[in-house]
């Protein structure tokens, strides 16, 4: 056996250089494998309710909220207090039961095409 150090070196980064391309060929065919093997993610119908539902209330309350919003803030800079919190209030529930009436009206038309097909 030498005491090269270099001789050692070159030949550890050599193996080093081997074993690394071995890896990488055996996470590609792992991963190629792993690809054709698993059939592509299909939404059960509880996750499409939960995500149709989760959208409605997240877009209804925001429009409740952002009315609420301008109202406090044209009741603070015009000074008529209860009047145009009440007023924008009520415009943001109404624009709210519109966002839910379009996403109802959107889901309708999906599923009426997914029938066509």
């Amino acid at each position: 056996m030498s005491d090269d150090p270099e001789g050692k070196e070159a030949e550890l980064q050599a193996r080093l250089a081997k074993l690394n391309e071995a890896l990488r060929a055996r996470d590609a065919r792992s991963a190629a494998e792993r690809v054709q093997k698993r059939p592509p993610p299909r939404a059960s119908g509880f996750a499409k309710a939960m995500s149709a539902g989760l959208t409605v209330l997240s877009e209804f309350v925001a429009a409740v909220i952002v009315g609420a919003g301008i109202g406090w803030l044209v009741d603070y800079w015009t000074g008529a207090k209860p009047w145009g919190l009440v007023v924008f209030l009520g415009l943001g529930a109404a624009a709210g039961f519109w966002n839910v009436y379009r996403i109802a009206l959107r889901q309708t038309r999906d599923d009426a095409a997914k029938d066509e097909d």
